[in-house]
C-alpha cells in the first residue's frame, strides 16, 4: 500500500498527506512514531505547560491532541476496514483539548500514552488485508478508505511535530 494521490484525498486533509514521505503505511507509522518519540523525550517536564503565544495550546495539550486525533483516525480505519457504511461524525478538537485536562498530567505520562497509542495503530494496520485497506467509509462528510486514514494520521503528527520544533523552540 503506497501513499494515496492527493487528488484522491479530501481537500481538507491534503496538507497532512502532502507532508508524509513516500512509502507504505506500517513502516511510516513505525518510523515517524519513533522519530517523534525520540524528540518528545528531549522536552523537559517544565516545558510541558509552555505555549508559544496567548491562546495557543501548551505542549501537553498539543501532544494530547495528537493522541486523540490518532485514536479517532484509527477508529475510522477500523470501521472502514470492516466495510461499515455508517456515516461517522467529525470531532471538535478544541472542545477535546479543553476537556482533556492535559495540564493536570505529567508530560512523561503523556509521552508513554502516545507510544502506546502508536503501537496500537501499528498493530491495527498490520492486521489489515489489502482488500480491507481499500474499503471506503464516510467521516465528517468526507469519503476515505482505511489506508488513507493511516496517511492522514501520520501527516497530522508530522504537521504538529514541525510546529513544535518551529514555534515552540524545542
Amino acid at each position: 500500500m503506497s501513499k494515496p494521490a492527493l487528488d484522491q484525498v479530501p481537500e481538507f486533509y491534503q496538507n497532512y498527506v502532502r507532508q508524509v514521505p513516500e512509502g507504505e503505511v506500517v513502516p511510516l507509522l513505525e518510523q515517524c512514531g519513533s522519530t517523534f518519540l525520540e524528540y518528545l523525550h528531549t522536552i523537559p517536564e517544565e516545558k510541558g505547560d509552555f505555549a508559544y503565544a496567548d491562546g495557543k495550546w501548551t505542549i501537553k495539550q498539543l501532544l494530547l491532541h495528537i493522541i486523540d486525533a490518532e485514536r479517532v483516525f484509527c477508529y475510522r480505519a477500523m470501521r472502514f476496514s470492516r466495510n461499515d457504511k455508517t456515516d461517522l461524525p467529525g470531532f471538535d478538537q478544541d472542545a477535546y483539548v479543553i476537556e482533556s485536562k492535559a495540564e493536570a498530567r505529567p508530560l512523561d505520562q503523556l509521552i508513554t500514552e502516545y507510544d502506546s497509542v502508536r503501537q496500537a495503530s501499528i498493530s491495527l494496520f498490520k492486521g489489515l488485508s489489502e482488500a480491507q485497506l481499500h474499503f471506503k467509509g464516510t467521516a465528517n462528510g468526507y469519503v476515505f478508505d482505511a489506508s488513507m486514514t493511516g496517511y492522514i494520521l501520520i501527516g497530522h503528527q508530522v504537521h504538529h511535530y514541525t510546529i513544535m520544533k518551529d514555534r515552540y523552540g524545542l
